[in-house]
């Protein structure tokens, strides 16, 4: 499994945020506000993975009174990151869309308050990928620089 790259992740987030801002030109006027909900939801999200890489990171570096990790929890956990990271990816650059639309329309209450919230969702699924990024590089086997397992000769 090859690592996570940042220029596919950041390419996501541009992606969705251009849809997202292209279908709010039309629709804006018939959605609900947006919800306040995503960002402890994504900050719970973020804290869980960072504290899980953290963990794993030691028993992984074999730390004093730990185990060594079974492989196969070690494979599912960077395959969770890696998904984490681009869903986290995709939900920043709808927010993100939200926010750029909204921005325009600042002075008006209730525009002002989806800017706001959809400005604290960006930040949180920011932070979500960023958390599994760092879970994501937590699971790799010690010496390896690039995240490929080397095989003795």
């Amino acid at each position: 499994m090859k690592p996570s790259n940042p220029g596919v992740l950041v390419g996501v987030v541009v992606v969705f945020a251009v849809v997202t801002w292209a279908f709010l030109q039309g629709a804006y006027a018939s959605l609900p506000q947006v919800p306040w909900t995503a960002i402890p939801t994504f900050l719970l999200l973020a804290i869980g993975e960072a504290y899980t890489g953290w963990l794993t990171r030691g028993r992984i570096m074999r730390k004093e009174d730990t185990t060594p990790p079974e492989p196969l929890v070690v494979a599912r956990l960077a395959a969770l990151a890696k998904a984490t990271a681009l869903a986290g990816a995709a939900f920043a650059g709808v927010f993100a869309g939200f926010f750029i639309h909204t921005l325009g329309m600042f002075d008006i209450p209730g525009p002002r308050q989806d800017a706001l919230v959809s400005a604290g969702s960006l930040l949180s699924a920011v932070l979500l990928v960023c958390a599994a990024l760092y879970l994501e590089f937590c699971c790799r086997i010690p010496g390896d620089e690039n995240g490929q397992n080397q095989r003795p000769a």
